[in-house]
């Protein structure tokens, strides 16, 4: 779906990761990437650092609005927390707001389910990298920095990320519990994405998108769910989570779509 605008921000998008073309860990950045795509709004990525983040943390942007003259664009606005760009983004008319046609109950389930990915899973996927993969989350995080530097401030942010953790309840549980509580999350998806997918092939559509609430076209959750199956892949390093998602063909047809409509320049995961 194209911006109505007839002119267009320039953004950047800075997601901690030099490579381009390539999806990163952090699911935050792939949702951010996939809504700018849904709307066929052009950006481009920078690796930045959350040193540099106007809240620390990444995916942050600068954003340079059109002016009414011609050739120029309005001083750069620095947004953090993808669902505040995206909102912004909303707002100035850049992006159209995917749930606008849902009925009230729709909006209230997109909204639930988004919070379920963001608000639980995100928490039980941080659990098994910096718990269960911790020497590995530090050697790709902070590898660009002397052996003894990586150890240190490897350990802050150990130190930090489990007291957060702790804080907002997830490490109170087992390992086999939290396990059980990921493998939950993503068995509800797959089964209503195996229901979304069935609609779909009435129609005998075997290349287009399906998506999560059974619609012709993406709702707001649509970004935040291919993100964190595109995050969940990528991260080779993390099997217990990698292996739940390969295991149901809905959630590897649905990512695998949309992969192919809207990232046809991004690296596959295998």
């Amino acid at each position: 779906m194209a911006s109505t605008l007839k002119s267009t921000p320039t953004i950047t998008v800075y997601r901690g990761s030099k490579n381009p073309g390539a999806y990163v860990w952090s699911p935050f950045v792939t949702k951010l990437e996939t809504r700018l795509r849904f709307a066929s709004l052009p950006y481009r990525t920078d690796a930045g650092s959350p040193k540099s983040a106007p809240k620390g943390k990444i995916p942050y942007t600068t954003i340079s609005e059109p002016t009414t003259n011609t050739n120029s664009n309005a001083p750069a606005t620095r947004l953090a927390d993808s669902g505040v760009i995206i909102e912004k983004l909303k707002e100035n008319g850049f992006l159209h707001d995917l749930n606008a046609g849902l009925s009230p109950e729709q909006k209230a389930h997109d909204m639930a389910l988004t919070a379920l990915l963001e608000d639980k899973l995100y928490f039980y996927q941080v659990y098994e990298r910096w718990h269960e993969n911790y020497y590995i989350m530090r050697a790709n995080i902070f590898g660009f920095m002397p052996y003894p530097l990586q150890v240190l401030v490897g350990y802050l942010a150990y130190r930090s990320m489990s007291a957060a953790l702790y804080g907002q309840g997830t490490s109170r549980f087992s390992g086999e519990e939290i396990s059980a509580f990921r493998k939950r999350i993503w068995e509800s998806f797959n089964a209503l994405l195996v229901v979304s997918k069935k609609k779909l092939l009435v129609h005998d559509d075997r290349a287009s998108p399906f998506w999560l609430l059974g619609g012709t076209e993406p709702s707001e959750v649509d970004a935040v769910l291919f993100a964190f199956v595109c995050s969940t892949l990528v991260f080779f390093r993390g099997p217990e989570s990698r292996g739940i998602v390969k295991s149901f063909p809905a959630l590897l047809d649905y990512a695998e779509r949309i992969h192919n409509r809207y990232f046809p320049d991004y690296a596959h995961w295998e």
